[in-house]
C-alpha cells in the first residue's frame, strides 16, 4: 500500500500511462543504443487529490545493472 506524500490518503496502484496520440507504454532503459528495457513504468494516483508517483514494479534488472558497475 502507497500512501500519497501529499495527503496521507491510501493511493491506486498498479495502473498504466500511456503517450498521448500513440498507445505506446513508457519503460526504462539503460542509456545508449539498443539496451534492454529494465521494467515498465507503472503508477499510483492518490483518488484525494491526484498527486501521481510512478515506480517500477520489478526492481531486479536495476538490481543487477547497479552490481555490474
Amino acid at each position: 500500500m502507497r500512501k500519497c506524500l501529499r495527503c496521507e490518503a491510501e493511493m491506486v496502484e498498479n495502473l498504466s500511462m500511456m503517450a498521448y496520440d500513440g498507445g505506446f507504454g513508457l519503460d526504462v532503459r539503460e542509456k545508449g543504443l539498443f539496451k534492454g528495457s529494465l521494467g515498465k513504468i507503472r503508477c499510483a494516483v492518490c483518488p484525494e487529490c491526484g498527486y501521481t508517483e510512478t515506480y517500477i514494479e520489478d526492481t531486479q534488472k536495476l538490481k543487477d545493472l547497479t552490481k555490474k558497475r
